[in-house]
């Protein structure tokens, strides 16, 4: 039969390369030693372990039907042949209504899923399906039989979410996890929630191994994303520390029904007022490159939560901008030494954080330099004119930082740059003589003894 992925588009995460090897064995006939054939192992029904419990059914979603499968079983090998796997499904109220698909062309070794039409399903039913290796003439012993519940069902109802320390109402002071109940709403079959500080909740999928081997993984298992409610139409407790620290925070939540199909989306939103931290230079107005200490401290009512025990430190702007921890002490507060090298200015953004985990909204402080050069000339005046073609002017270049060691300038755009060296004063002066009249634009930029390439300044003029 030619191969078909029935379950929905969500349930399966498989790799290139393990699909296109099934896709290839599919496609044409294999070859598989003669032998006998055995009783197929690693069955799968909708990509999720089988269940050979009567009582404990698997739950899959199978509205456009449900993939089978197993890995054929050969032994006593000689020659070549053709494998193949046939599948029997019946309700386990009626075993006399048997539903028979077979993959044909297997390549041993390798899953080999079919799909049970959807026609044969009905929603709410528990069936029982069973699989044989097909070798020629020959067959195998069936497998014991896996048993599965048809739940095409999603929960029909959102879940109800509440939170008794940030109730929906007003804004609050953070510091502390946002502590949420959530319900069911009444829907008996809930196994469990999904969710998300973002809209867009995780897709639930199974990986798929080497061979083609489903890779099931409980999605309860991921505590960031689900939670399993305490019983079968129950509730669950949530301890949360949003990714923000002020402002609205919404929580998106759905249910889960046992086949792992979601209920609608529902929304819980509360509102966080800020807890930034301080940050204070040691100085009003820190020096160019000269360093400083910023003493940063927490906001008191974060602190009286739960202890600030670390800062977050963000620097932007500057030669080597860096993002790193610094430990807080006792009394949430912290020292950090800073140069600040940004030839236009920079920013530090700092954040808290508490013993609990609490981070706080980040805390903003700035500051701008103006690291041009300046630049004089008796005869060729700034914005003005002078001189004239052949009239040689001198041009005075100075530092408004400290520690200049050399200026880099050009008459005109696309005019070799030259660069000459600050005398004992960090002073340079050159003379140029224009070969044209008209106007001008003189670009410098100094360089400081440690490297730093100061910004540049434009001094324009007009030659008579």
């Amino acid at each position: 039969m030619t191969m078909s992925f029935g379950a929905r588009p969500r349930a399966v995460l498989a790799s290139l390369g393990t699909l296109g090897l099934v896709l290839a064995a599919a496609a044409s006939p294999a070859s598989a030693a003669d032998g006998t054939p055995a009783t197929p192992t690693q069955l799968f029904n909708g990509y999720r372990h089988c269940s050979t419990d009567a009582d404990r059914p698997s739950y899959r979603w199978a509205a456009d039907g449900l993939v089978v499968e197993g890995i054929p079983g050969i032994t006593d090998t000689t020659g070549t042949s053709r494998a193949a796997v046939r599948y029997q499904a019946w309700p386990v109220t009626d075993p006399t209504r048997i539903t028979t698909v077979t993959r044909d062309h297997v390549t041993p070794g390798f899953e080999a899923p079919a799909t049970l039409p959807a026609s044969a399903l009905a929603d709410g039913q528990t069936y029982a399906w069973q699989a044989q290796t097909v070798v020629g003439d020959a067959v195998s012993d069936w497998s014991a039989p896996c048993y599965v519940t048809i739940d095409n069902t999603r929960p029909s109802q959102a879940p109800t979410i509440t939170s008794p320390n940030y109730p929906p109402d007003g804004w609050h002071e953070g510091g502390e996890p946002v502590e949420f109940t959530l319900s069911a709403g009444g829907v008996d079959d809930v196994e469990g929630f999904e969710f998300s500080w973002q809209p867009d909740l995780p897709v639930i999928g199974t990986p798929i191994g080497d061979y083609g081997i489903p890779q099931p993984v409980d999605p309860y298992s991921n505590t960031k994303y689900f939670k399993r409610a305490d019983a079968l139409g129950g509730s669950a407790t949530l301890s949360l520390v949003p990714p923000t620290g002020s402002g609205p925070m919404t929580l998106w939540v759905r249910s889960l029904d046992r086949a792992h199909t979601g209920s609608a989306i529902t929304s819980y939103t509360f509102r966080v007022t800020s807890g930034a931290p301080t940050v204070t230079p040691a100085v009003p107005e820190p020096e160019f490159g000269e360093p400083t200490e910023f003493t940063l401290r927490p906001d008191p009512g974060l602190q009286a939560k739960s202890p600030i025990v670390s800062y977050s430190v963000q620097t932007s702007g500057g030669r080597d901008d860096e993002t790193f921890d610094v430990a807080a002490r006792a009394d949430g507060t912290a020292t950090v030494e800073l140069a600040l090298d940004g030839i236009y200015g920079e920013h530090l953004q700092v954040t808290s954080k508490s013993a609990n985990g609490w981070v706080s909204d980040a805390a903003w402080w700035s500051t701008s330099y103006d690291t041009t050069a300046t630049v004089t000339s008796d005869t060729y005046p700034e914005n003005g004119s002078g001189g004239g073609v052949g009239v040689p002017g001198t041009f005075t270049f100075a530092p408004k930082v400290k520690d200049v060691v050399s200026y880099t300038y050009t008459f005109n755009d696309g005019d070799p740059e030259v660069t000459v060296p600050a005398g004992a004063d960090h002073t340079a002066s050159v003379e140029w003589t224009p070969a044209t009249d008209g106007w001008y634009d003189l670009t410098v930029y100094a360089t400081t003894r440690s490297g730093i390439r100061l910004a540049p300044y434009d001094y324009f003029f007009t030659v008579n």
